[in-house]
């Protein structure tokens, strides 16, 4: 036996909400099982496509040329490119009920385009670079439906935008998440239960959730509803390219526990006690697997739950539960089952069959309410959870979040974590009415991210003790390990240096201008730097202005890195189309190097350099 998920210690307390996205998106969630992709190497998975769809090898968009796309011969990229909206649609041959959506796509500049869900349901592709107040026609808005009965101006109607705007520029790829679950219908056809968006995440951004459609959105292939549909792609409006689909079916029976009884033990668990010599408290049957239901418990206690777990087809299942403050102990058909750290789901093999299910549960933390959560999914089977309501986990961290808007300039100071378990202490985070934002290292006089939307989720900063951190709420970029902006180097080839043996860095802290925006300050190599960003027009980036007095004569800086760094249209184009660079370098020349990994863009600097992140 082994233990399935212990928290004894909540040193920050997240919201319900916060919670809920728990549950749904990955530190319970189960590995993704039976998921396919659709090829690309040729259109044969399409039905009749139409002339203006293309397979090819890459893609690039121009920013100052609306509609259109460049292409390069090869495979593995799909590519509309109508002429004149002389485009047809684009329907899968497989036909889908229940399903987890990956698209990854890249908009042209003024491009309109939507991916359809059974055909129906549309999801809006849109280039929305720059929306402050996106509507439901923009990009990842759930598109309206349409009455022509209805009033004018009143024809569109049950439309939902995206909570913020997500969006990436054009040319840029984008990454659309969404988890759909079709209509039902009775035995005579009748529909009992609506089609919904359980989710729809753009570039890691949650932007809907428990989303009812009532009837087919505008534009549908047909006006009745089915439970199963094609995938459909709109191209009768602007150019699209997708480089990735991807497609988790949910089709197949839930295993279902029944028969479960309980029986309560006093004293503290041990798991090495020998149950069966032990005399029981109280001992009962259930409707369902539950904590909170049982009463009259004594002070120290331990519960053994045990059923029949009914699985109709075999195959690899992902098993994990949530036990707040307390201990869950797991067997299913005699074996152990355990989600190792309580992080991620557990992959065990299950035969067809009624299968033996026990379960151990101990409560250690008395601040705690009793409740139990066990999540499982399959082989065409979405995640689903067994046991007490996800409300009931939640009060026990009944916190509202507490989120920072930034409708003014506005500077807040946090630790601020990044992938790899890096923790940036002295982390100043810059936001703007123009919604974008960006977080500054003073440990390393450098930028460490930048974001659009929304500004800040400060609850595990400022909630009970708190842990001093806060997180962006939008989408955006963040440039990997943190690095010194500026280095001296022996030659153009010499490694970046690491750390400031030698360099004399010395962080000077802020100044704010008329409008507090903020120039940071600090020396290095003998040299006094000011360090000032400012945003865009149109809310399309940050232009940063580096200005350096005393420059020794072999200072450089570290403008990028990236697996690739490629000049397109006058622009430098960043980690995979992850983002623009725009520099004004003046006589200086920019190096791009082999480094390990990828790509580095250097440049040397003298007094003064100015270039613009673009996203």
């Amino acid at each position: 036996m082994l233990n399935l998920f212990l928290m004894p210690d909540l040193s920050i307390v997240f919201s319900k909400r916060l919670l809920l996205n728990m549950l749904f998106t990955g530190l319970l969630a189960a590995p993704v099982i039976g998921q396919t992709s659709i090829p690309l190497t040729d259109l044969s998975a399409f039905k009749n496509p139409g002339k203006s769809w293309r397979i090819a090898g890459d893609v690039n968009a121009d920013l100052n040329k609306p509609n259109t796309l460049n292409i390069s011969q090869g495979t593995g990229i799909l590519v509309n490119l109508p002429v004149d909206k002389n485009g047809a649609d684009l329907f899968t041959n497989a036909e889908y009920g229940d399903i987890d959506l990956e698209l990854v796509y890249m908009i042209a500049k003024g491009s309109n385009s939507g991916v359809y869900l059974n055909g129906n349901y549309e999801v809006q592709l849109l280039d929305s670079w720059g929306v402050k107040s996106p509507t439901d026609g923009d990009n990842a808005a759930i598109y309206h439906r349409w009455d022509e009965a209805r009033p004018e101006g009143r024809k569109g109607y049950e439309g939902y935008a995206p909570r913020q705007n997500a969006s990436r520029a054009p040319g840029l790829w984008q990454y659309l998440r969404v988890s759909f679950q079709s209509p039902r219908f009775d035995a005579n056809g009748k529909k009992v239960e609506n089609a919904k968006i359980l989710r729809l995440d753009l570039n890691g951004v949650t932007l809907h959730e428990n989303v009812e459609l009532l009837g087919v959105t505008r534009g549908a292939a047909s006006n009745a509803e089915t439970a199963k549909g094609p995938l459909r792609i709109q191209g009768d409006h602007g150019p699209i390219a997708i480089k990735d689909i991807k497609i988790t079916t949910f089709d197949k029976p839930r295993p279902q526990l029944t028969n479960i009884s309980y029986t309560v033990f006093k004293g503290r668990f041990d798991a090495k006690a020998d149950l069966s010599k032990l005399p029981p408290e109280a001992q009962g049957t259930l409707g369902n697997l539950t904590a909170g239901n049982i009463n009259n418990l004594p002070g120290e206690y331990f519960i053994r739950y045990s059923g029949t777990l009914k699985v109709a087809e075999p195959g690899q299942y992902s098993l994990n539960a949530f036990v707040p403050g307390g201990r869950g102990i797991l067997q299913i058909n005699k074996q152990p089952v355990a989600a190792s750290g309580g992080r991620g789901g557990s992959l065990v093999t299950l035969p067809a069959g009624d299968l033996p299910f026990e379960l151990l549960y101990t409560k250690t933390e008395e601040w705690t309410n009793r409740s139990l959560i066990m999540a499982v999914s399959g082989p065409g089977i979405r995640e689903y959870y067994i046991g007490d309501p996800i409300t009931s986990v939640a009060t026990n961290q009944s916190a509202d979040p507490i989120l920072i808007d930034a409708p003014v300039n506005t500077i807040i100071r946090s630790f601020m974590d990044l992938p790899g378990g890096i923790r940036v202490v002295h982390a100043v985070s810059v936001g703007s009415a123009q919604q974008v934002h960006y977080t500054y290292d003073m440990d390393k006089g450098n930028i460490v991210q930048v974001w659009r939307g929304q500004f800040l989720d400060a609850t595990p900063m400022w909630y009970g003790r708190g842990d001093g951190s806060s997180r962006p709420l939008g989408a955006g970029h963040r440039f990997g390990k943190p690095f010194f902006a500026l280095a001296k180097l022996n030659s153009p080839q010499a490694p970046w240096i690491e750390d400031t043996t030698g360099s004399g860095y010395l962080p000077k802290g802020y100044a704010l201008d008329a409008n507090d925006l903020p120039t940071f300050r600090y020396n290095i190599y003998g040299a006094t730097v000011q360090d000032a960003f400012r945003v865009m027009e149109n809310g399309q980036g940050l232009t940063r202005e580096l200005s350096i007095k005393n420059a020794p004569s072999d200072l450089y800086v570290r403008l990028a890195s990236g697996s690739t760094i490629e000049m397109v249209n006058g622009l430098y184009v960043i980690d995979n189309k992850s983002f623009y660079l725009q520099l004004n370098a003046g006589d200086a020349k920019p190096i791009i190097r082999d480094v390990a990994g990828g790509k580095e863009l250097i440049i040397p600097v003298k007094d003064k350099l100015t270039y613009s992140i673009v996203f």
